[in-house]
């Protein structure tokens, strides 16, 4: 790996990084109860189930689109505006280091989307503003999964949420899922694109790892999600 190529792994996890540590949840939360979404709840967590199990269906539903809109706009901002921005700032370096000059065109890697699922994931996480009052990351990690990966992110979604469905489990699901992606990644975008998928695996477990420890004692917190679907789905 060059320095160039370098510096565009880097600058992906920027900005991301920035984009992933607006959370939508907050901005929801304190709309509504003009409080912090951390003194929502039991868990505090700015995430959708929270919100949902607390503000109602549409207030969560508004968190998962902003969620996902945050990787959206990352990965459009990394696969359009970076490799331009990389090609007027380093040329004159390409030049006298490799004798090449650079076109934003060849500067595009696939990977890269990994990068920003890492970086949205982190900054959701642990945002610069309230590291110690981050998410968990799930909706932007499983969104991140499908649109690099259409097939099989949502088959390991699909997975996930029939093992949350029989369980009742949501923490068990958001380890689940992208425990899942890691084989695919490895195996149709290569060695690098399945180390960064096993380190969101890594993250999903340290965020989830207290809840895990309660399950063999059944003192996780269950959640019947097919029959909130059911009873929402039958007021219509």
């Amino acid at each position: 790996m060059n320095t160039i190529d370098l510096e565009m792994r880097l600058l992906t996890l920027v900005i991301s990084y920035l984009m992933g540590s607006f959370l939508t949840a907050e901005v929801v939360t304190r709309k509504l109860t003009g409080k912090p979404c951390k003194e929502l709840g039991t868990t505090g967590n700015p995430g959708m189930a929270n919100v949902m199990a607390h503000l109602g269906f549409k207030p969560g539903i508004t968190v998962l689109i902003g969620d996902v809109l945050k990787v959206v706009i990352a990965m459009l901002i990394t696969r359009f505006c970076l490799p331009v921005f990389v090609e007027m700032t380093m040329n004159g370096y390409a030049l006298s280091t490799y004798g090449t000059a650079l076109h934003a065109k060849e500067l595009w890697n696939p990977v890269l989307l990994y990068y920003v699922a890492l970086g949205c994931c982190i900054g959701h996480n642990y945002p610069f503003w309230q590291v110690k009052n981050g998410g968990k990351g799930v909706a932007v990690t499983n969104s991140s999964m499908i649109l690099i990966q259409p097939l099989w992110g949502l088959l390991s979604n699909i997975i996930g949420m029939l093992i949350v469905f029989a369980s009742q489990y949501l923490g068990l699901g958001a380890v689940v899922i992208p425990a899942i992606f890691i084989v695919p990644a490895f195996v149709f975008d290569g060695l690098e694109a399945g180390i960064v998928a096993v380190i969101l695996e890594v993250l999903m477990i340290i965020r989830n790892v207290a809840f895990l420890k309660q399950i063999p004692s059944k003192e996780a917190e269950r959640v019947d999600v097919l029959g909130a679907i059911r009873k929402k789905l039958s007021k219509k």
